[in-house]
């Protein structure tokens, strides 16, 4: 089982909407995160830890993650999905499929 990690900024939509996509899979276990001061669930290294994969919603993302944490050694993906959608909405979830569709 593959531990999946999604991050975005206040982990409002985006992240928990990946994540959600995962819930009861077979083969995969996923959380999110947020790398804002103000997100609902804050990225941490214990989160760094756990995660075996690590999917960001843009490049900035990436960039604060490779600048806070230690991940050298994490697959790190860039799904580069803008901060456009609500939580759950079904473009997003489109978005998110197709870009997630090799693990999913």
């Amino acid at each position: 089982m593959s531990n999946l990690l999604f991050i975005c900024s206040k982990n409002q939509w985006r992240s928990p909407t990946a994540e959600l996509l995962f819930k009861g899979h077979l083969l995969h276990s996923a959380r999110s995160a947020g790398t804002s001061d103000k997100a609902r669930i804050r990225l941490n290294q214990k989160l760094m830890d756990w995660a075996d994969v690590v999917f960001v919603m843009e490049y900035k993302h990436r960039d604060l993650v490779k600048q806070r944490f230690a991940s050298n050694s994490k697959r790190l993906v860039v799904l580069n999905i803008p901060d456009d959608y609500q939580f759950n909405d079904p473009e997003l979830i489109e978005m998110l499929s197709a870009a997630l569709a090799d693990w999913l």
